[in-house]
């Protein structure tokens, strides 16, 4: 059963609706937290391999293709999220959009068919997932050099990202606290905060 949809904010896809079914835990970024998220990422997108854990509606994987992402490959163990996900990515014309029904912290720990360059990771809440998915990511070779990692979690989550894990960016709405990570690499004097004071999506 449909609950609702999301929009794409820019790009190539910009407007498109994606069919958001009703499941619980299910909660889809918001607009505000996409547009920030996106406007922190604006050039490190284009022509990058990403992966979207926890795809759910696929808000945030269909963002990165609309914007010039060169693979994107989603990651849902919900049948029929991801059946719904297919039915949109055929729909919208994005063949570099690819959908795995799985489970997220099964597939980690299987080698990558190449490293990626972005992740996004925003699981139900109420899993507790997000050490392991962490660890995960940096154990098996998951993430090429430099890469960005994006979390979104309860504004009272504790994340401890790997060692060598740079906090580029941070935010937080109402009810979310989100960040943005570099795996690896020298520091960097970027670090900035980032609040969204309204997570009310913007009107389409």
């Amino acid at each position: 059963m449909k609950q609702g949809k999301v929009r794409i904010i820019a790009g190539r896809l910009r407007g498109s609706r994606l069919g958001v079914l009703e499941r619980p835990g299910l909660r889809p970024s918001s607009d505000r937290v996409r547009e920030t998220l996106f406007n922190w990422l604006q050039d490190r997108i284009i022509g990058r391999r990403c992966l979207d854990l926890f795809a759910g509606s696929g808000a945030l994987g269909f963002e990165a293709a609309s914007r010039g992402a060169a693979q994107v490959l989603m990651v849902e163990r919900d049948r029929g999220l991801a059946d719904q996900l297919r039915a949109d990515a055929s729909r919208l014309g994005a063949p570099e959009v690819r959908i795995e029904c799985a489970d997220a912290l099964q597939l980690l720990g299987r080698p990558p068919p190449s490293p990626f360059d972005l992740v996004f990771i925003d699981p139900p809440f109420a899993d507790g997932l997000y050490d392991r998915v962490l660890a995960a990511l940096q154990a098996n070779s998951w993430l090429a050099s430099e890469a960005r990692i994006y979390v979104e979690a309860p504004l009272n989550q504790a994340l401890r990202p790997p060692s060598g894990w740079q906090l580029l960016r941070e935010g937080q709405t109402r009810e979310v606290a989100f960040r943005l990570y570099r795996a690896g690499g020298p520091s960097a004097p970027d670090t900035l905060s980032d609040s969204v004071p309204n997570p009310e999506p913007a009107p389409a």
